[in-house]
């Protein structure tokens, strides 16, 4: 899609449609949509007086322009309450009302930053959030239908202004909300790939391909390279599977400083089948996600390279496939990982925090400043938060806070999940260091304090998105299937360790 910001009047703009907002209880209509009205002889007065137009979040009308206006169509988008408005809001009505008007067939819409100096919004943020979310929303995985869709995609997006001293302003809100959802539907993209086209040597593919486009430093590390560092953890799970396990490395330089600043870790299984504790046949086919995290780290990496902040960033990302075979491994095997800990396996589908513990325990070795691991990692944690928000889990509040004020920003919502000691008493084994269950209960947490095990002093936070990285409808600008969690936040995160670095 053709994204192009430009000075005009929204009412000399010629496309499919134009799309103007109105708050609910608004009581006079003033800048754009009374313009627009004023050209239709007053169509959206009347609706409004009807009661037919009353301003709720993400009501969308639609208004034939019957040649008064160069647009064929008109969409007034309700925004809701003015003093509440969000960017996520905005982000939301636009992507709803783009899809409606795809679906009308219409392939070239037009817009004023909705929502710019409202609620302490700005220009530049709300332009950002009007790009995301025509990006975002309008978002579609067809690459294996071979059936033409219904209605096509929408090839242009104007962001309008009249004034021209504001053109800087869009032009830097646009770019920077183009390479935030392009990066998440990257990870949408990879999550939707079934796992016979996602495999791990796939998942090194696109990195490298991103790498190279990018500029990031990419290194692929082979099995031989893995059991020379010690990662028997990752290689234990890899055991089942006739699909080699890969260990991308990923980096950012942003600064002179040799420092690794912040290293992000995501869990890379490209299908989890469970192992020999096999798992039920229903919905296993949404086990081709369960390499979400890997996936939002991965694109997290090509926005930060694209975006440039003074900040050094490395990835480590984890991929293999967890299957049952001959080869597995069994419940009450050991296994030793890369910090030399031992572990008991009680359930081989606890896999996840077993290859985490090679990829954290390699980043902590680097001497990473902090860590942030994403994984799709517990339905315990989907069982106590559903799928409206991320578990957070660390052993730094200060960190904590940054992530979960990081989501808020790009309307990921996320919350804060305890950590007392008393929960690692659920993983001590008597035969090994540590067992990779904690049993029934707290099982988000106990997994968390397993993970805890690998990190030693440096600052960390996890992110479970068990919940989060798939959505079973459309709503505002997420759609059925792979959502992009948390791509978004982790480039938010990264920016804003940047700028406190600037700042100091």
């Amino acid at each position: 899609m053709e994204i192009k910001t430009v000075v005009s009047d929204i009412d000399k703009i010629k496309a499919g449609a134009i799309i103007v907002n109105f708050f609910e209880e608004m009581k006079h209509l003033d800048g754009d949509i009374a313009t627009v009205d004023k050209a239709l002889d007053g169509a959206i007065s009347q609706l409004i007086s009807q009661g037919e137009i009353k301003g709720k979040l993400n009501e969308i009308t639609i208004i034939h322009s019957q040649g008064k206006l160069p647009a064929d169509r008109v969409a007034v988008a309700g925004l809701g309450k003015q003093p509440e408005l969000t960017q996520d809001k905005v982000r939301g009505a636009v992507a709803e009302t783009c899809r409606q008007l795809r679906q009308k067939g219409v392939d070239s819409v037009a817009t004023a930053a909705q929502g710019a100096g409202i609620a302490g919004i700005s220009l530049e943020t709300a332009v950002q959030a009007v790009t995301e979310g025509v990006l975002l929303g309008t978002y579609t995985f067809r690459r294996h239908i071979t059936k033409v869709a219904e209605h096509g995609e929408m090839k242009q997006f104007l962001i309008v202004t009249s004034h021209k001293t504001e053109l800087s302003s869009l032009e830097k809100g646009c770019y920077k909300g183009r390479i935030l959802a392009e990066a998440t539907n990257l990870a949408r993209d990879m999550v939707n790939e079934p796992a016979n086209y996602m495999t791990p040597g796939h998942m090194a593919d696109t990195a490298t391909k991103l790498a190279e486009t990018h500029g990031l430093e990419i290194s692929v590390l082979e099995r031989e390279q893995m059991q020379e560092l010690g990662m028997g953890a990752l290689l234990g799970v890899t055991q089942g599977s006739r699909q080699p396990p890969k260990f991308i490395i990923l980096r950012y330089q942003g600064s002179h400083s040799a420092e690794i600043d912040m290293a992000l870790v995501g869990k890379g299984i490209t299908f989890d089948a469970g192992g020999i504790s096999i798992k039920p046949s229903e919905k296993m086919e949404e086990m081709k996600g369960d390499m979400a995290g890997g996936a939002a780290v991965i694109a997290a990496m090509g926005a930060l390279a694209q975006l440039k902040p003074k900040i050094n960033a490395m990835a480590a990302i984890p991929c293999a496939e967890n299957l049952p075979d001959s080869k597995a491994i069994k419940p009450g095997d050991i296994l030793a990982a890369i910090n030399g800990k031992t572990i008991e396996i009680i359930s081989t589908d606890a896999e996840g925090r077993l290859i985490l513990a090679d990829a954290l325990g390699y980043a902590n070795k680097l001497g990473a400043k902090l860590m942030v691991d994403v994984a799709t990692l517990t339905g315990a944690c989907r069982a106590a938060l559903g799928t409206v928000c991320s578990g957070v889990f660390g052993n730094n509040q200060g960190l904590v806070d940054k992530t979960i004020a990081a989501g808020a920003e790009a309307g990921e919502l996320i919350w804060q999940m305890p950590m007392f000691e008393q929960y690692k008493e659920q993983n001590k084994s008597d035969v090994a260091d540590i067992k990779n269950v904690g049993g029934r209960y707290g099982g988000a947490i106990t997994a968390a304090q397993f993970l805890a095990e690998f990190v030693g002093d440096t600052p960390w936070v996890h992110l479970d998105i068990a919940g989060t990285s798939l959505s079973d409808k459309e709503q505002n600008y997420l759609v059925k299937g792979a959502t992009g969690v948390p791509v978004r936040t982790l480039v938010n995160l990264a920016l804003s360790l940047a700028q406190e670095e600037k700042g100091r």
